[in-house]
């Protein structure tokens, strides 16, 4: 039903604005002072819950970076909209910032990746657009991939891609059984919804899942925050699923995480990395403990060299410290953190144009920016291909107990709830996985 409903705005929206958007140009380099940079959020629409976390990192790097000296010197400017994930709303938002020639756009998740990646390619702006939906479809920048992807040339994402991670997340399982001594053959199964995000990777991890030795069972889809999510947890039941991998975002994991537990579900949880956050953990309480996520970032506190930096990030907004990140927050520094770091290369080698910030991302390989390591990437990028992060970090939730009193912070301190790092596994860039 939401692709459905996607399409249908698309088409209206394409067709309200189709005129003016084709009359528009490219513009010109010029010479910058300032630099403008859109930043699109959802803080009021479906995803707002995540997307308020999201909102406070990305503004917090934005801060950071100007006050640690800028981009050698040249302050950004952010124009931040809320498009509520409403597509029309990201369809004419991109276009005006087009007509005002920002430099570069900081995007959110699906719905304005989809919007992008939707637009006739003159209709575009050439301009880095980093995304927090890595789609693999969007790590093909010539549109070469083998599995009929479409050209990005300008997407980024700090992040592995949905199917990359995925495909960690099995060769994980795969090897847990083993270890294990279990025997038979695991059954997966994949789960989600029909919405962009839900879908992104699940041809490619289920035809891993048969190739790591797993008997695939067909899609089980589950439901939106407030609806029962007890017969998606009795199919599982039915099937003798081993492994699930939930598609879907944090809020809907929530409820089937709760409904699988409440009738005795045993099932290993997969999840991708928007499907459980602190929050989420939370939220899902003892319901969420064992499942096993991509984690795209290292848990607040955690000792790794980038935490001193990241905490700095946070002071932006926190002076005293005290405020507890979840994931989400690093995640969206570290894209803010890239497109900045790229800038300044620009500034030194020709001016900070799109091209040049462009051209930025492929100086370096297995980089993070501002020192953040253990936080953010290590990434690689080139021309022909933008699967940027793949060394891929596991982390584990563990919830001992009850979660309704007190906040995240609060029962992450205390130890009720922790996420426990699992395996970094580094996917292959094979070529037939480019774009897919």
């Amino acid at each position: 039903m939401r692709s459905l409903v996607f399409r249908i705005a698309m088409a209206a929206a394409l067709s309200a604005t189709g005129a003016a958007g084709v009359a528009a140009q490219a513009p010109a380099p010029l010479e910058r002072t300032e630099l403008r940079v859109g930043n699109l959020l959802d803080t009021s629409g479906p995803t707002a819950g995540t997307g308020r976390i999201i909102a406070a990192g990305k503004a917090d790097a934005f801060a950071f970076v100007n006050r640690t000296g800028a981009i050698n010197g040249k302050r950004l400017t952010i124009d931040s909209f809320d498009y509520a994930y409403q597509a029309p709303r990201a369809l004419a938002q991109l276009r005006k910032w087009k007509a005002e020639n920002v430099i570069a756009v900081q995007g959110y998740r699906e719905m304005d990746a989809e919007v992008w990646l939707g637009m006739p390619v003159e209709e575009r702006l050439r301009v880095p657009f980093w995304t927090l939906a890595p789609a693999a479809q969007l790590t093909d920048p010539q549109g070469k991939g083998p599995r009929g992807s479409r050209a990005a040339p300008f997407t980024f994402a700090a992040l592995p891609s949905y199917s990359d991670g995925v495909r960690a997340l099995l060769q994980w399982a795969a090897e847990d059984w083993k270890r294990k001594g279990k025997q038979g053959k695991p059954r997966y199964v994949h789960m989600g919804d029909t919405q962009p995000l839900a879908s992104a990777a699940r041809a490619a991890g289920e035809e891993f899942a048969r190739e790591q030795g797993f008997e695939v069972i067909p899609p089980i889809q589950y439901p939106v925050p407030g609806e029962d999510g007890e017969a998606p947890c009795l199919s599982l039941k039915l099937a003798g699923v081993t492994h699930a991998y939930l598609a879907n975002p944090a809020a809907e994991n929530v409820v089937l995480l709760r409904s699988c537990r409440a009738i005795g579900v045993q099932v290993q949880f997969l999840s991708n990395l928007w499907g459980l956050h602190e929050p989420a953990m939370k939220g899902a309480g003892e319901a969420a403990d064992g499942v096993v996520m991509v984690g795209a970032g290292a848990p607040w506190g955690s000792d790794v060299p980038g935490m001193r930096v990241l905490q700095e990030v946070s002071r932006s907004s926190d002076p005293s410290g005290r405020e507890y990140r979840p994931l989400p927050y690093a995640r969206a520094a570290c894209g803010v953190l890239y497109m900045a770091e790229a800038m300044k290369w620009a500034d030194q080698n020709g001016g900070v144009t799109p091209e040049n910030i462009r051209k930025a991302m492929y100086q370096r390989k297995n980089w993070v920016p501002y020192g953040l390591d253990g936080v953010c990437g290590p990434a690689s990028y080139s021309d022909s291909d933008h699967r940027g992060v793949t060394a891929i970090g596991l982390l584990q939730a563990v919830v001992k107990g009850p979660t309704e009193q007190g906040d995240v912070s609060e029962l992450m301190r205390n130890g009720t709830m922790a996420l426990k790092p699992v395996q970094t596994i580094e996917v292959p860039r094979k070529p037939e996985w480019l774009g897919w």
